[in-house]
Parts: structure tokens; C-alpha cells; sequence
């Protein structure tokens, strides 16, 4: 072994010493926490719900750290990986060094839930005295040597070196998921990318030749299973997918969830003869769903849905009001949620159906007796268009009862959160790596006071942190999918990676908006629908807020 080698593999030993002793201090510190905060919300042995609303601080905190201490594990667990199959070199070096130095000063100085809010470990009844113990020679070790101006500016540097890559680093996956990558990074390079922002500015539908081509690649059928004309592939495949796609033009990627969704309700809920006749034309493109369930004022209090469905006969009429439906003018089916016994309270009187209605257009959108909308204007997420529906004796087979029962509507809807917050995890890592491409570029071309942007230590920082937030988001995505795939229960890890994933695709638009400087405000620039199409991640699929509420209820449940 030459002398630079022994240096090379003396240090990768050195920092897999510090890194696993790192992470296995933040788990303890998440167990302690845990239990400071229980303390805080649970009478008598069990969680109050009241307790919990008045303690958010605390118990939101708590989802942030144990989000924070499960993403470090990961990349611990990435570097262990790349470093076994011999792919660990320098830039994933530096990535992890910077990454674990600045995750672990924020969990010991202020994790930050937003722009405005910080969780310190005070806030979790965890006092200064109490987090010392948590912070071993390990931490402060990487602390102080891994988010340093040298790494900072040698990660920039790497940066340039590997532009138009299909990752920044290693992504830590397998040939296969490469492969598949691949494909799509060639498809969306031809005919999404050099569209995609024209799209945004006319509030243009994606051409149904684009969709017509992402059913032909197999794009809706990913993860249906063969028997029913789907490629039968898993979630890992899902995210590289929506990943690609969605780093192209968020649209695109998101047309992707509106199958996934429908699949997962019928595959999970469905009779036999609903799968047979659904999943080959939703797997094949032939059919495009949607997702029907928000009603106004009630956003995620799904227990307060007022649709109502009433049989008559072999038909159910529905009657109500939904809205933010994500591209149902073009849609075939509508995966539609509907109270159908109202003298049951809650979730139990609500039922799930496969409602069928022709096309429409821009000029007559829902041209189905019963139902009719208006558009919903929106700063970013185009493509596909939202809209108020209405809906005024509706018809819907009974047949199209999912699972051929009443009541069952909200627990179908349950099994698919697991696949739908690791899609949009996947989708903010595409935006993430979206908004580090072209402000990685921006920096390169624009010169100021005689050299280029990224010469200046507080771009380049930016595009390094960048560089080092979408690799962790990435390995916390790619482990719930992976759970997912494993047949384990993932709906904890899967939320993890949708808070922390939108809240990186944030930061990295913004913080490439503003490389761009004043350019970054003009619509003419990219960078600007990124920073709209980033806003949103944040918010559906559960709002950081309710996924922090969810999370920490499964934290502090101690029956889990």
C-alpha cells in the first residue's frame, strides 16, 4: 500500500471511529429526550391529547432531534456502506465530515423547525448539565473539525469538478437503481427540462405526449405488481424515479403520485375484480387518477369530512365540496372519500371509491352530471392544475366501493401514507438537487468584481451545505423506502424524511435564489419556480406541523 493510500484508509478508520460513536450518542440523547417529554404529556401512564397540543413545543422538538438523530445514523450507515464496497473517496468524505459537524452543533445550539423557530434541547427537559453528557469526545471532535472554511471550500471545489453529474457524491445505491436513473435523467433532459419553465410561466397543462411517454417507460406502473401489468419494481425504484423526474420540473414528478396513490388504495383495499380491472390500465397509462379527499376547512382533519355519499340502489350520490384536487380535469378516476353513514362519528362513517368521469378540457373541465370546479390559482406546482370541485348528486357504482365495504374509507387511505411521504420525500430531493444545479452554475458563469461568484467563501458555503443537506435527505429517504420494500412498518421513518426533505428543498431554493441575487427575482430565471414548487413540500401530504405531531405521538406512544 503506497503512503497516500495508508493516509487515505488511516482517516476513512479514524472518522468511521468518530461518526458511529456520534451517532450512538445522539440515539441515547433521543431516548433521554423522549422520555423528559413524556413526562410532560402523558396522565396516567398514557398520552393526553390536550397535553400534547399545549406542550407542541416540546413534543414538535422532539420529532425534530429524533429526525436529526435518524438521519445521522444514516449517513453513518452510508459511509459504512460506500467505505465496505470501496466508493467512499474524498467528496463523500467531505459530505459526511460537514454533514455530521453541522447537524450536530444544531442539535447542541438550536435545531431549526423553519426560518423563525429553533428547538433547543432546554425546550425537551433536557438541561445544559444533562446534554453534557450526551456530547462525547467524539462530538466535539467532529464538530470542530468538520465544518471547517478548508472542507467547505474543498467540497466547492469538488463541486465544479463533478458538474452535470446524476448525484453530487455517491448516491449509495446499486448499479440497477442507477441504470434506472439514468433512463429517466435522459428522458427528462429531452423533453421535460428544456420545457419545464416555459410550462410554469403560461400555467400550462404537461403535453399528454410527455405523459404518454412516462407510461411507455413504465413511469405509472413501477411499483404495481406484474400479475396486474406493472414492472413489479419497489420503492427504491419509486424514489430514483421521482427523484429524477421531479429535479426536471416538479409536475412531471408528481404526476407519478397520482398512480401511486390509486394503486396503493387498490392494491391495499380493492377486491379482486377491482385489481383486475384498474391496476393494468393505471399501470399502462390508459387510466390517470386522482386524489379526492381535502374538503375546505378542514385540511388534514380528515375526521371532519362532510362529503356525504348516499346509496340508491345499486348507485351512490354524492353531494359536497372538495378541494386542492391536483390535476382532475385530465383524470379518468377519482380515488373520492365521502361520508357514507353520518351517525357514525369520525373516521368510521367515511368510505373510499374508485369514481369514474369522462375528460375534460380547459373549456369544459368537468363535463360529468353532478359535478362541477373552478380552478385554483397557485404560484408553483403547475402542470397538472388544482381546483374546487363540487359535487350535487354525483353518481357512483357501487361497484366502485372500494373493497366492496362501508366504513372502511379512512384505514384504506392510512396504508398508503407510508408510500406517498416517501414519494414526496423523493420529489423534494429532486427540487433539492434542482436548485444545486443551477445555482452551482450561476456561481461558475456570473462574474463580480473581476471573478466568478463561487470564488467568494460565503457562495461557495452555500453550494456545500447544499451539497451535504440533499445527501443526508437522500439516505433518509432511500432507508424508509428500503424498510418499505422489507415488509416493516415505516410510517415513522417515512415522515422523517418528508419533514426533513421539504425543509432542505426550502433551503436550497432559497439559498440559490439568492446566488442568483437580483436575477433570482426575475421570472425569466429558472430559479424562481424552483423557489415556488419548493414552498409547497412543506405543506401537502401533511403540513411540517402535523408531520411533527404524527411523529412524535409514534415517539412517545410506549406501546410501540
Amino acid at each position: 500500500m503506497s503512503l497516500a493510500s495508508h493516509q487515505t484508509a488511516n482517516s476513512a478508520s479514524k472518522l468511521a471511529e468518530l461518526t458511529s460513536a456520534a451517532a450512538a450518542s445522539i440515539d441515547a440523547l433521543v431516548r433521554a429526550a423522549t422520555e423528559a417529554v413524556r413526562g410532560l404529556v402523558c396522565e396516567n401512564g398514557r398520552i393526553s391529547s390536550a397535553r400534547m397540543d399545549e406542550e407542541q413545543r416540546a413534543t414538535h422538538g422532539l420529532a425534530w432531534l429524533a429526525t436529526y438523530g435518524e438521519a445521522l445514523t444514516q449517513l453513518d450507515a452510508y459511509r459504512r456502506r460506500l467505505g465496505e464496497a470501496g466508493r467512499f473517496g474524498e467528496i463523500e468524505e467531505l459530505i459526511v465530515r460537514l454533514g455530521f459537524a453541522e447537524y450536530l452543533s444544531q442539535i447542541f445550539g438550536g435545531i431549526p423547525m423553519n426560518q423563525g423557530e429553533f428547538v433547543r434541547l432546554a425546550d425537551l427537559g433536557i438541561d445544559a448539565e444533562a446534554a453534557s453528557r450526551f456530547r462525547a469526545k467524539e462530538v466535539e471532535t467532529l464538530i470542530a473539525t468538520g465544518n471547517t472554511p478548508a472542507i467547505r471550500a474543498r467540497l466547492a471545489a469538488l463541486l465544479q469538478e463533478s458538474e452535470g453529474a446524476s448525484t453530487f457524491g455517491d448516491s449509495g445505491l446499486d448499479e440497477t437503481y442507477e441504470q434506472i436513473r439514468e433512463e429517466m435523467r435522459r428522458f427528462a433532459a429531452d423533453k421535460v427540462a428544456p420545457h419545464a419553465h416555459e410550462w410554469h410561466l403560461q400555467n400550462a397543462y404537461i403535453p399528454i405526449e410527455v405523459i404518454e411517454e412516462m407510461a411507455a417507460l413504465g413511469v405509472f406502473g413501477l411499483t404495481i405488481p406484474e400479475e396486474y401489468g406493472g414492472l413489479g419494481l419497489g420503492k427504491e425504484s419509486m424514489c430514483v424515479v421521482s427523484e429524477e423526474l421531479s429535479r426536471a420540473y416538479i409536475g412531471v414528478g408528481s404526476l407519478g403520485t397520482r398512480s401511486e396513490i390509486a394503486a396503493e388504495l387498490i392494491l391495499g383495499g380493492g377486491t379482486e375484480e377491482q385489481k383486475a380491472k384498474w391496476l393494468p390500465k393505471i399501470a399502462s397509462g390508459e387510466v390517470l387518477p386522482t386524489a379526492v379527499f381535502t374538503e375546505p376547512n378542514t385540511g388534514s382533519d380528515l375526521a371532519s369530512l362532510r362529503t356525504r355519499a348516499v346509496r340508491d340502489g345499486e348507485t351512490w350520490k354524492v353531494s359536497g365540496n372538495k378541494t386542492w384536487i391536483t390535476h382532475p380535469v385530465r383524470a379518468d378516476i377519482m380515488t373520492l372519500l365521502a361520508r357514507t353513514n353520518p351517525d357514525e362519528p369520525g373516521y368510521k362513517g367515511l368510505s373510499m371509491f374508485i369514481a369514474e368521469k369522462p375528460r375534460g378540457s380547459d373549456a369544459e373541465p368537468f363535463p360529468a352530471k353532478g359535478m362541477t370546479g373552478g380552478e385554483i390559482e397557485v404560484l408553483g406546482y403547475r402542470g397538472m392544475k388544482e381546483y374546487e370541485i363540487a359535487f350535487d348528486g354525483f353518481e357512483v357504482a357501487h361497484e366502485n366501493l372500494l373493497g366492496g365495504v362501508e366504513g372502511q374509507g379512512f384505514k384504506q387511505l392510512m396504508q398508503t401514507f407510508e408510500a406517498a411521504r416517501i414519494q414526496t420525500a423523493a420529489r423534494a430531493l429532486g427540487v433539492a438537487q434542482a436548485a444545486l444545479d443551477v445555482g452551482l452554475r450561476y456561481a461558475q458563469e456570473r462574474i463580480q468584481f473581476g471573478k466568478p461568484l463561487i470564488a467568494f467563501p460565503r457562495v461557495a458555503d452555500k453550494l456545500a451545505m447544499m451539497a451535504a443537506e440533499v445527501m443526508i435527505a437522500r439516505q433518509l429517504t432511500y432507508f424508509s423506502a428500503w424498510e418499505k420494500d422489507s415488509g416493516r412498518r415505516c410510517d415513522l421513518e417515512a415522515g422523517m424524511a418528508k419533514l426533513l426533505g421539504a425543509r432542505v428543498a426550502w433551503a436550497a431554493a432559497d439559498n440559490a435564489l439568492q446566488i442568483h441575487g437580483g436575477n433570482g427575482f426575475a421570472l425569466e430565471y429558472p430559479v424562481s419556480r424552483l423557489l415556488c414548487d419548493a414552498r409547497i413540500l412543506n405543506i401537502f401530504e401533511g403540513a411540517a406541523e402535523i408531520q411533527a405531531q404524527v411523529i412524535a405521538r409514534r415517539l412517545l406512544d410506549s406501546r410501540n
